[in-house]
């Protein structure tokens, strides 16, 4: 297995046209990335597919499209006003801030077994600091002498105190707070202010599930790690309405099913993927049950996809605060109840950054080095290069793109020795070449070139779609 770093898929991001630094003319933007012409499409394929599993092959599943800006008292109603915050600690030192709960998991890693005392050391019930108070995680962090990541010397802590990740703007000319509105910072309350109207207008039954996928905004305070944590992002997030009783069941087969798209659909490595169950005093107040699915980055093991039992708060939640009716009415057993809600929500920009990592590929040594992105066909950006060997014979060239764009998302390359034509579409993580000379192409036929082993196999051009439509499967 190749080890992958995080400085080889930055460089290899920017150097092949995945990912730029946003804003670069002006000196850029902290943790503003663009996603150039192959992460564009790389990113399309992720989100088409996940719709094409979780909204398409269901018949239980119905697709929406929220707004980002909605009444502020959605967040009221939710709690994302008064809680939706992380702990941010000072160092008086340098008077930079950090996410207490996180240098604390890093101190944990790094005493390994020896982190096991500081349960009683402190009297904290667990290993995880995020569920621990602010008090607490200001004592551990003073006790322990933990250090500033950046100057390698022991910090002079603040108090830890909450810090609301929630951007604000304005609305209308004016800029009072009446005027007051933010971006949202997750996707899940747009689906249930409109849980009445799908409900009404889609004919399902309970259970079924509305599935979207958008832009959130979250004002981290240590954003980092590439676009592993940003400020700007895609969700894309399942509510799975359901009658409460039922709740564990689904919440158990949701696991399964998003276990399944990892490994199955784009074809993630199984030893990089865990399952991590959230312990009672972690869960939110509010759940039955939460589950990660965690991901073996270059930097360790962290967060890829969470799947929350949510019970009936949300619904209850706006209920309350809107005084609309969010409740359902069940014609079969004739009763009235307020759903239940499984939550299955994954970044798109880090499943973005999990394929990156787990497909970037170094085999052999020296002169014989190859890097290349073992993506699924399914996922890959460009599903097929077309390379003329010279570039004089342009003319029976194209017409094979124009053949197969039909088809497939395809690109022409005639610039440079076709060697190192084929390590730049290796590069991309393109699975097949199509390769024409003037003499095979007299015969009616043309190279395939097989990204992964580099063979060859002469294809007869009239059959040449269907050829590589059945190898895409």
């Amino acid at each position: 297995m190749t080890n992958v770093t995080m400085k080889d898929l930055v460089n290899l991001s920017q150097a092949r046209g995945f990912v730029f630094p946003g804003s670069e003319i002006y000196g850029g933007l902290a943790n503003s990335w663009d996603y150039g012409p192959y992460g564009s499409l790389l990113k399309e394929n992720i989100k088409n597919l996940w719709i094409k599993e979780f909204v398409q092959k269901k018949d239980d599943m119905m697709l929406l499209d929220s707004s980002i800006l909605l009444n502020p008292k959605v967040w009221v109603a939710s709690g994302h006003v008064g809680g939706f915050s992380d702990p941010l600690i000072d160092d008086k030192n340098t008077k930079q801030r950090f996410r207490a709960d996180k240098l604390l998991e890093a101190l944990i890693e790094s005493m390994g077994e020896k982190a096991s005392s500081l349960q009683a050391k402190y009297g904290v019930n667990n290993l995880i600091p995020e569920s621990w108070s602010l008090e607490k995680q200001t004592e551990v962090m003073r006790g322990e002498k933990v250090v500033n990541p950046d100057t390698g010397e022991v910090g002079d802590w603040t108090e830890a105190k909450k810090f609301n990740l929630m951007f604000q703007t304005s609305q209308g000319v004016t800029q009072d707070s009446s005027a007051a509105i933010y971006l949202r910072p997750e996707t899940a309350q747009g689906i249930f202010v409109d849980f009445p109207n799908v409900l009404r207008t889609s004919r399902k039954k309970v259970p079924f599930g509305i599935a979207q996928v958008g832009k959130a905004f979250r004002n981290e305070i240590t954003p980092g790690n590439f676009i592993f944590r940003t400020r700007e992002f895609e969700q894309m997030e399942i509510e799975y309405f359901c009658e409460p009783g039922t709740d564990l069941e689904l919440h158990a087969k949701w696991k399964k099913d998003c276990m399944n798209f990892l490994q199955n659909t784009l074809s993630l490595k199984s030893e990089n993927l865990r399952f991590r169950d959230h312990d009672a005093d972690e869960l939110s107040f509010y759940s039955n049950a939460t589950t990660d699915i965690e991901y073996k980055f270059p930097f360790g093991w962290g967060e890829l996809w969470g799947i929350a039992d949510r019970t009936d708060y949300d619904l209850k939640a706006h209920m309350a605060e809107s005084k609309a009716d969010m409740s359902y009415f069940d014609p079969v057993n004739n009763k009235k109840y307020i759903p239940y809600v499984i939550e299955p929500s994954v970044g798109l920009n880090r499943l973005f950054l999990t394929c990156l990592a787990d497909s970037y590929t170094v085999e052999g040594e020296g002169e014989e080095t190859r890097t290349y992105l073992k993506l699924d066909p399914k996922v890959a950006p460009i599903k097929v290069g077309i390379l003329p060997v010279v570039k004089k014979i342009s003319d029976i060239a194209k017409p094979i793109f124009t053949q197969l764009s039909e088809d497939f998302v395809c690109e022409y390359d005639d610039v440079g020795t076709i060697g190192k034509r084929y390590a730049r579409f290796d590069e991309i993580g393109t699975p097949f070449c199509v390769t024409i000379d003037s003499t095979n192409y007299d015969a009616g036929k043309v190279t395939v070139r097989y990204r992964d082993s580099m063979e060859q196999e002469l294809v007869d051009i009239s059959e040449l779609n269907e050829f590589l439509r059945k190898k895409m499967k």
